[in-house]
């Protein structure tokens, strides 16, 4: 790991692996989370000759808070992210609360961002036809019920979950968010490293306190500052039916309104089962982004 300054001057905690003359994959991690590596998906970037590029939002982990971001401020961080290492073109990827945050930089780094992929990202809030609570499951409810009645009842509920959490195993982890994990998730965290990437990922983030989740929910309910309408390069959409953090509706409402994604709409996966099953099969994507780009 390693920190690099912002645009403005704040600090951002870095991590980058694999061919140095590799074109980076931008990983957008979840809420929350940090820099961490998903291991998996650094393997499988390495593999098809990417360099495997992460970072901390602003308040995870050492990377300074940026008190009211948007979801569309990201997009400045990873210019500043791609110029230190060297990079004129990359692609991108979020999960989760990553999601929305791949999204900002398709449309507004159309000359850096080569295509996206989003995997059970979430949609935007209080936008017509798309009821965001509608199916999560009750620890989500709480958390963004909190979210909508501002800054001091979220950070009361996120302190409380931070300090339910604390040092935490992977089985206490499936254990305290049992009402978001449905069968499917739990066996994937259970299975294998993930769960294990999570945790580590969890302590990070959460090691100077809760204002990255704070502030990434903040952004989550409010205008995203960016238009979904103005993204003109391929984006790799992929939502799972048994979702709870994240519903399945919230795939279908981005699917029909992002020009011409290609969407991968799963009856058997969730949230967490999805990060493992669509992991190649969106880098493959991805790479195919590239080489149109290098055809042209």
């Amino acid at each position: 790991m390693e920190t690099i300054e912002s645009a403005d001057g704040r600090s951002l905690d870095v991590y980058v692996s694999g061919p140095p003359e590799g074109v980076p994959l931008v990983v957008h991690h979840g809420t929350p989370g940090a820099y961490v590596p998903v291991r998996d998906w650094e393997r499988r970037a390495h593999a098809a000759g990417l360099r495997y590029v992460s970072y901390s939002r602003p308040g995870y982990g050492g990377s300074s808070r940026q008190p009211g971001r948007t979801v569309a401020d990201v997009a400045t961080d990873v210019e500043a992210l791609l110029d230190h290492v060297g990079a004129a073109r990359a692609v991108t990827i979020g999960a989760s609360g990553g999601g929305p945050h791949a999204l900002a930089c398709a449309a507004l780094l159309p000359d850096r961002i080569a295509g996206a992929a989003v995997i059970a990202g979430v949609g935007p809030y209080g936008v017509e036809g798309l009821s965001f609570l509608e199916g999560m499951g009750e620890d989500n409810v709480v958390e963004f019920s909190a979210a909508l009645a501002g800054e001091g009842p979220l950070r009361t509920c996120l302190e409380e979950q931070a300090a339910a959490l604390g040092d935490i195993t992977v089985e206490q982890v499936i254990e305290a968010l049992a009402s978001i994990l449905p069968a499917v998730d739990r066996a994937a965290l259970e299975g294998g490293e993930l769960g294990e990437d999570l945790v580590a990922a969890f302590g990070e983030a959460m090691r100077t306190g809760v204002d990255g989740q704070l502030d990434d929910d903040l952004a989550f309910v409010k205008p995203w500052g960016f238009e979904l309408g103005a993204i003109a390069v391929p984006v790799f959409l992929w939502q799972g039916e048994l979702d709870l953090m994240v519903p399945f509706a919230h795939g279908e409402w981005l699917a029909e309104r992002i020009p011409g994604v290609h969407a991968h709409l799963l009856p058997d996966e969730g949230h967490v089962s999805l990060q493992v099953g669509a992991a190649q099969r969106a880098l493959d994507e991805l790479a195919g982004a590239l080489a149109g780009l290098d055809d042209r």
